[in-house]
């Protein structure tokens, strides 16, 4: 069996497709619900890396969660969307497609943000979401890269 066959079986797309779309209702669930009332007086940033200088360089300010979570959480979050979106979608299986979509997906979840007035709109939230996507991306390359090594 190729490196093709097994992957794109109907099993292991179904199996995939589940858990992509499990994902995606727990994001929705914590970008737009969970804990989120649509603020008054609204903050956003369209300054590239003023959020991230603020949390690496000025840590000081911020309490440790809130610090891990907007730095951190931002990145893990979206590791997965780099592992689901090359398996489910071979034509994103090559990097600059991939970026495309996936800076397009987060701008999407910035903009329903900003228009909701639920979360934040932050230019630096699509660049640590796209860092996760693209360690996922990675690691799934690699995984790819090493089933083609094993089997030949």
């Amino acid at each position: 069996m190729n490196e093709d066959s097994w992957l794109h079986s109907i099993w292991m797309l179904a199996i995939v497709a589940c858990m992509a779309t499990l994902y995606v209702l727990i994001m929705g669930n914590l970008l737009f619900v969970s804990g989120r009332t649509p603020g008054v007086n609204y903050q956003y940033n369209l300054v590239p890396l003023e959020t991230i200088k603020s949390l690496l360089f000025e840590k000081n300010r911020y309490h440790t969660e809130a610090w891990v979570k907007n730095l951190f959480g931002n990145i893990i979050l979206f590791i997965p969307l780099g592992i689901w979106i090359p398996w489910l979608f071979r034509r994103y299986r090559k990097i600059l497609p991939f970026t495309g979509v996936v800076v397009l997906l987060l701008f999407a979840v910035e903009v329903i943000q900003l228009i909701t007035r639920v979360g934040s709109f932050d230019v630096d939230d699509i660049i640590l979401n796209t860092m996760g996507a693209w360690i996922g991306y990675i690691g799934f390359a690699f995984f790819i890269f090493s089933q083609r090594r094993t089997r030949n």
